[in-house]
Protein backbone atom coordinates (compact mmCIF):
# COMPACT_ATOMS: atom_id res chain seq x y z
CA UNK A 1 0.00 0.00 0.00
CA UNK A 2 0.96 3.60 -0.49
CA UNK A 3 1.32 6.07 2.65
CA UNK A 4 2.55 9.55 3.04
CA UNK A 5 5.08 9.40 6.00
CA UNK A 6 6.33 11.98 7.77
CA UNK A 7 10.32 11.22 8.98
CA UNK A 8 10.79 14.65 10.91
CA UNK A 9 8.81 17.74 11.44
CA UNK A 10 8.96 20.62 9.28
CA UNK A 11 8.09 22.14 5.68
CA UNK A 12 5.34 20.14 3.99
CA UNK A 13 8.15 18.31 1.66
CA UNK A 14 9.14 16.27 4.43
CA UNK A 15 6.07 14.10 3.37
CA UNK A 16 7.67 10.89 1.83
CA UNK A 17 5.25 8.69 -0.48
CA UNK A 18 6.32 5.29 0.05
CA UNK A 19 5.10 1.47 -0.20
CA UNK A 20 4.50 -0.48 2.99
CA UNK A 21 3.25 -3.72 3.64
CA UNK A 22 -1.03 -3.83 4.41
CA UNK A 23 -0.98 -4.12 7.92
CA UNK A 24 -2.90 -6.81 9.93
CA UNK A 25 -5.32 -6.07 12.63
CA UNK A 26 -5.26 -7.85 16.45
CA UNK A 27 -8.19 -8.18 18.94
CA UNK A 28 -9.95 -5.10 18.88
CA UNK A 29 -8.47 -3.28 15.49
CA UNK A 30 -9.90 -3.02 12.27
CA UNK A 31 -8.40 -2.67 8.77
CA UNK A 32 -9.78 0.04 6.34
CA UNK A 33 -8.98 0.50 3.14
CA UNK A 34 -8.73 4.66 3.31
CA UNK A 35 -11.29 5.72 -0.04
CA UNK A 36 -10.97 10.03 1.35
CA UNK A 37 -10.09 11.81 4.16
CA UNK A 38 -10.24 15.50 5.29
CA UNK A 39 -6.99 17.81 6.53
CA UNK A 40 -7.33 19.44 9.17
CA UNK A 41 -5.08 22.24 10.87
CA UNK A 42 -4.22 20.25 13.79
CA UNK A 43 -2.19 17.85 11.08
CA UNK A 44 -0.31 21.34 10.18
CA UNK A 45 0.59 21.84 13.69
CA UNK A 46 1.75 18.01 14.01
CA UNK A 47 4.07 18.38 11.01
CA UNK A 48 5.61 21.66 12.44
CA UNK A 49 6.37 19.85 15.29
CA UNK A 50 4.16 21.47 17.63
CA UNK A 51 2.10 18.63 18.90
CA UNK A 52 3.90 17.28 21.79
CA UNK A 53 4.61 14.03 22.48
CA UNK A 54 3.93 12.67 18.64
CA UNK A 55 7.19 10.70 17.91
CA UNK A 56 8.25 10.12 14.49
CA UNK A 57 8.37 8.73 11.93
CA UNK A 58 4.65 8.75 11.65
CA UNK A 59 1.92 8.66 9.46
CA UNK A 60 -0.81 11.67 10.18
CA UNK A 61 -4.34 12.51 9.79
CA UNK A 62 -6.71 12.35 12.08
CA UNK A 63 -9.61 11.02 10.01
CA UNK A 64 -10.79 9.52 7.32
CA UNK A 65 -14.01 7.71 5.53
CA UNK A 66 -13.66 4.15 3.79
CA UNK A 67 -14.69 0.47 4.17
CA UNK A 68 -14.32 -2.39 6.36
CA UNK A 69 -11.26 -5.05 4.75
CA UNK A 70 -10.80 -7.33 7.64
CA UNK A 71 -12.37 -7.36 11.17
CA UNK A 72 -11.21 -10.16 13.38
CA UNK A 73 -14.25 -10.11 15.73
CA UNK A 74 -16.56 -10.09 12.77
CA UNK A 75 -18.56 -7.42 13.70
CA UNK A 76 -18.10 -5.49 11.03
CA UNK A 77 -18.51 -6.96 7.58
CA UNK A 78 -16.30 -6.19 4.40
CA UNK A 79 -17.38 -3.28 2.48
CA UNK A 80 -19.18 -1.89 5.23
CA UNK A 81 -18.64 2.07 5.03
CA UNK A 82 -17.25 3.24 7.94
CA UNK A 83 -15.99 6.55 9.25
CA UNK A 84 -13.43 7.45 12.33
CA UNK A 85 -11.28 10.67 13.69
CA UNK A 86 -9.52 11.28 16.65
CA UNK A 87 -8.83 8.82 19.24
CA UNK A 88 -5.13 9.26 18.53
CA UNK A 89 -5.29 8.60 15.05
CA UNK A 90 -2.28 10.45 13.21
CA UNK A 91 -0.28 11.15 16.79
CA UNK A 92 -0.38 7.76 18.93
CA UNK A 93 -0.59 5.38 15.98
CA UNK A 94 -0.29 5.87 12.35
CA UNK A 95 -3.51 7.55 10.89
CA UNK A 96 -5.22 8.02 7.92
CA UNK A 97 -2.70 9.41 5.41
CA UNK A 98 -2.48 5.97 3.41
CA UNK A 99 -4.28 3.51 1.54
CA UNK A 100 -4.98 1.48 4.53
CA UNK A 101 -4.78 2.11 8.06
CA UNK A 102 -6.08 -0.22 11.11
CA UNK A 103 -8.19 2.03 13.72
CA UNK A 104 -9.72 0.88 17.15
CA UNK A 105 -13.26 0.00 16.75
CA UNK A 106 -13.96 2.28 19.49
CA UNK A 107 -13.43 4.79 17.35
CA UNK A 108 -15.47 3.60 14.47
CA UNK A 109 -18.83 4.91 12.57
CA UNK A 110 -20.49 2.55 10.51
CA UNK A 111 -22.57 4.38 8.41
CA UNK A 112 -24.71 4.12 4.99
CA UNK A 113 -24.52 6.34 2.17
CA UNK A 114 -24.90 6.95 -1.46
CA UNK A 115 -22.90 10.16 -1.18
CA UNK A 116 -19.41 10.32 -2.80
CA UNK A 117 -16.14 10.12 -0.93
CA UNK A 118 -14.94 13.21 -1.58
CA UNK A 119 -18.04 14.37 -0.22
CA UNK A 120 -17.80 12.06 2.80
CA UNK A 121 -14.15 12.47 3.43
CA UNK A 122 -15.51 16.52 4.99
CA UNK A 123 -17.57 14.96 7.28
CA UNK A 124 -16.04 13.01 10.17
CA UNK A 125 -14.33 15.78 11.93
CA UNK A 126 -16.13 18.59 11.44
CA UNK A 127 -19.40 16.56 12.21
CA UNK A 128 -17.76 16.00 16.07
CA UNK A 129 -16.17 19.06 16.21
CA UNK A 130 -19.45 21.12 15.38
CA UNK A 131 -22.67 19.05 16.81
CA UNK A 132 -19.91 18.46 19.69
CA UNK A 133 -19.18 22.14 20.80
CA UNK A 134 -22.73 23.42 19.67
CA UNK A 135 -25.24 20.92 21.67
CA UNK A 136 -22.86 18.93 24.23
CA UNK A 137 -20.81 21.90 24.85
CA UNK A 138 -22.56 24.68 24.64
CA UNK A 139 -25.96 22.90 25.10
CA UNK A 140 -27.31 25.37 22.52
CA UNK A 141 -31.22 26.08 22.58
CA UNK A 142 -33.89 27.69 19.86
CA UNK A 143 -33.95 31.53 20.41
CA UNK A 144 -30.79 32.27 21.47
CA UNK A 145 -27.79 34.42 20.09
CA UNK A 146 -23.85 32.74 19.65
CA UNK A 147 -21.15 34.52 18.41
CA UNK A 148 -19.06 32.26 15.84
CA UNK A 149 -14.84 33.40 15.54
CA UNK A 150 -13.62 32.30 12.90
CA UNK A 151 -16.30 32.26 10.82
CA UNK A 152 -15.03 31.57 7.22
CA UNK A 153 -13.28 28.35 8.69
CA UNK A 154 -15.06 25.09 7.37
CA UNK A 155 -16.06 24.33 11.32
CA UNK A 156 -17.24 27.95 11.52
CA UNK A 157 -18.97 28.11 8.43
CA UNK A 158 -21.02 24.17 8.87
CA UNK A 159 -21.24 25.77 13.05
CA UNK A 160 -23.38 28.47 11.57
CA UNK A 161 -25.18 26.24 9.12
CA UNK A 162 -26.37 24.28 12.02
CA UNK A 163 -27.08 26.97 14.35
CA UNK A 164 -29.20 28.57 12.36
CA UNK A 165 -31.20 25.22 11.87
CA UNK A 166 -31.39 25.09 15.63
CA UNK A 167 -32.97 28.60 15.78
CA UNK A 168 -30.17 30.52 16.76
CA UNK A 169 -29.76 34.51 16.15
CA UNK A 170 -25.73 34.33 14.73
CA UNK A 171 -22.57 36.77 14.53
CA UNK A 172 -19.90 34.89 12.45
CA UNK A 173 -16.91 36.84 12.04
CA UNK A 174 -14.05 37.44 9.67
CA UNK A 175 -11.34 39.09 9.39
CA UNK A 176 -11.94 40.37 5.33
CA UNK A 177 -14.64 42.34 4.37
CA UNK A 178 -14.89 40.79 1.10
CA UNK A 179 -16.22 37.59 2.78
CA UNK A 180 -19.15 39.18 4.38
CA UNK A 181 -21.63 38.25 1.61
CA UNK A 182 -20.16 34.53 2.14
CA UNK A 183 -21.40 34.08 5.62
CA UNK A 184 -24.52 35.84 5.13
CA UNK A 185 -25.32 34.00 2.38
CA UNK A 186 -24.54 30.57 4.48
CA UNK A 187 -27.02 31.64 7.15
CA UNK A 188 -25.19 34.62 9.47
CA UNK A 189 -27.69 37.40 11.10
CA UNK A 190 -25.29 39.17 11.07
CA UNK A 191 -21.30 39.80 9.77
CA UNK A 192 -18.70 41.53 12.01
CA UNK A 193 -15.14 42.42 10.71
CA UNK A 194 -12.64 41.11 13.06
CA UNK A 195 -9.89 43.42 13.65
CA UNK A 196 -8.54 42.01 16.90
CA UNK A 197 -11.62 43.28 19.17
CA UNK A 198 -15.14 42.23 19.25
CA UNK A 199 -16.74 43.95 21.90
CA UNK A 200 -17.76 47.12 21.42
CA UNK A 201 -19.24 45.50 18.13
CA UNK A 202 -20.80 42.86 19.39
CA UNK A 203 -22.23 44.98 21.78
CA UNK A 204 -23.80 47.32 19.24
CA UNK A 205 -25.71 44.42 18.15
CA UNK A 206 -26.49 42.95 21.86
CA UNK A 207 -25.65 45.24 24.56
CA UNK A 208 -26.04 43.04 26.92
CA UNK A 209 -23.78 40.44 25.13
CA UNK A 210 -24.75 37.32 23.37
CA UNK A 211 -25.66 33.77 25.09
CA UNK A 212 -23.07 31.09 23.22
CA UNK A 213 -20.17 32.23 22.16
CA UNK A 214 -17.99 29.52 20.47
CA UNK A 215 -14.01 30.24 19.78
CA UNK A 216 -12.06 28.72 16.73
CA UNK A 217 -9.66 31.31 16.42
CA UNK A 218 -7.51 30.17 19.83
CA UNK A 219 -5.97 31.52 22.81
CA UNK A 220 -4.70 34.91 20.89
CA UNK A 221 -8.55 36.42 21.13
CA UNK A 222 -10.19 33.90 23.58
CA UNK A 223 -10.62 36.78 26.14
CA UNK A 224 -12.03 39.55 24.06
CA UNK A 225 -14.32 36.40 23.03
CA UNK A 226 -15.61 35.87 26.70
CA UNK A 227 -16.02 39.96 27.10
CA UNK A 228 -19.14 39.20 23.86
CA UNK A 229 -20.71 36.88 26.21
CA UNK A 230 -23.54 37.52 28.56
CA UNK A 231 -23.84 37.03 32.19
CA UNK A 232 -24.67 33.41 32.91
CA UNK A 233 -23.72 32.70 29.12
CA UNK A 234 -21.50 30.05 27.96
CA UNK A 235 -18.23 30.58 26.04
CA UNK A 236 -16.45 27.09 24.30
CA UNK A 237 -13.24 27.18 22.82
CA UNK A 238 -12.81 24.29 19.91
CA UNK A 239 -10.36 25.61 17.72
CA UNK A 240 -6.68 26.98 17.53
CA UNK A 241 -6.14 28.71 13.89
CA UNK A 242 -3.80 30.75 16.00
CA UNK A 243 -1.85 27.98 16.47
CA UNK A 244 -1.06 28.39 20.16
CA UNK A 245 -2.27 25.97 22.78
CA UNK A 246 -1.85 27.79 26.07
CA UNK A 247 -2.27 31.87 27.97
CA UNK A 248 0.30 33.12 29.21
CA UNK A 249 0.22 33.89 33.23
CA UNK A 250 -3.29 33.01 32.67
CA UNK A 251 -5.03 34.45 35.58
CA UNK A 252 -8.71 33.22 35.55
CA UNK A 253 -10.20 35.67 38.53
CA UNK A 254 -8.79 38.44 35.71
CA UNK A 255 -9.43 36.28 32.66
CA UNK A 256 -12.97 34.66 32.49
CA UNK A 257 -15.86 37.57 33.42
CA UNK A 258 -17.78 37.02 36.37
CA UNK A 259 -20.89 34.29 35.78
CA UNK A 260 -19.75 33.75 32.40
CA UNK A 261 -18.74 29.75 31.76
CA UNK A 262 -16.04 28.50 29.99
CA UNK A 263 -15.62 25.15 28.26
CA UNK A 264 -14.39 23.45 25.52
CA UNK A 265 -15.00 20.83 23.12
CA UNK A 266 -12.56 17.84 22.41
CA UNK A 267 -13.96 14.90 20.47
CA UNK A 268 -11.14 13.09 21.92
CA UNK A 269 -12.50 12.80 24.83
CA UNK A 270 -15.92 12.73 24.13
CA UNK A 271 -18.14 11.93 21.58
CA UNK A 272 -21.49 11.96 19.97
CA UNK A 273 -23.32 9.03 18.81
CA UNK A 274 -23.45 6.78 16.07
CA UNK A 275 -27.19 7.66 15.08
CA UNK A 276 -26.42 11.24 15.33
CA UNK A 277 -23.70 10.55 12.79
CA UNK A 278 -26.11 8.53 10.31
CA UNK A 279 -28.89 11.80 10.79
CA UNK A 280 -26.09 14.48 10.12
CA UNK A 281 -25.49 12.28 6.49
CA UNK A 282 -29.28 12.36 6.23
CA UNK A 283 -29.46 15.99 6.40
CA UNK A 284 -26.59 16.58 3.79
CA UNK A 285 -27.79 14.05 1.33
CA UNK A 286 -31.54 15.81 1.50
CA UNK A 287 -29.80 18.97 1.36
CA UNK A 288 -30.58 20.76 4.48
CA UNK A 289 -27.05 21.26 5.17
CA UNK A 290 -24.53 22.45 2.29
CA UNK A 291 -20.92 20.99 2.96
CA UNK A 292 -18.00 23.49 1.62
CA UNK A 293 -15.29 21.68 0.21
CA UNK A 294 -12.82 24.08 -0.67
CA UNK A 295 -10.62 21.91 -3.36
CA UNK A 296 -9.87 17.79 -3.52
CA UNK A 297 -6.30 16.40 -3.74
CA UNK A 298 -5.01 13.20 -4.36
CA UNK A 299 -2.46 11.13 -1.86
CA UNK A 300 0.34 11.46 -4.24
CA UNK A 301 -0.21 15.46 -4.00
CA UNK A 302 -0.64 15.77 -0.20
CA UNK A 303 2.37 18.17 -0.50
CA UNK A 304 0.87 20.07 -2.06
CA UNK A 305 -2.55 19.68 -0.57
CA UNK A 306 -0.25 20.75 2.96
CA UNK A 307 0.99 23.87 1.50
CA UNK A 308 -2.55 24.93 0.36
CA UNK A 309 -3.83 24.43 3.57
CA UNK A 310 -0.65 26.19 5.31
CA UNK A 311 -0.95 29.12 2.98
CA UNK A 312 -4.78 29.78 4.11
CA UNK A 313 -5.70 29.44 0.45
CA UNK A 314 -8.69 26.88 1.27
CA UNK A 315 -12.25 28.64 1.81
CA UNK A 316 -14.07 25.39 3.35
CA UNK A 317 -12.55 21.93 3.97
CA UNK A 318 -9.96 20.34 1.91
CA UNK A 319 -10.82 16.53 0.80
CA UNK A 320 -7.76 14.23 0.07
CA UNK A 321 -8.97 11.26 -2.14
CA UNK A 322 -6.43 7.94 -1.93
Amino acid sequence: MKAAVLYSAGAAENFKLEERQLPVPQEGQVLIQVKAFGLNRSELMTRKGLSPDVNFPRVLGIECVGEVVTDPSGAYKQGQQVAACMGGMGRDYDGSYAEYTILPKQIIYPFSSTLPWEILGAIPEMFQTVHGSLNLALNIQKGESILIRGGTSSIGMLATQMAKLAGLTIIATTRKAEKEKMLLDNGASYVVIDEGSLHDKVRAIFPEGVDKMLELVGTSTLKDSLACVTPGGTGCMTGMLSEQWSIPDFAPMEFIPATVRLTIYDSGQIRSSIQEFQDFIHRVEAGQIKLNVSRVFTLKDIVEAHNFMENNQAGGKIVVLT
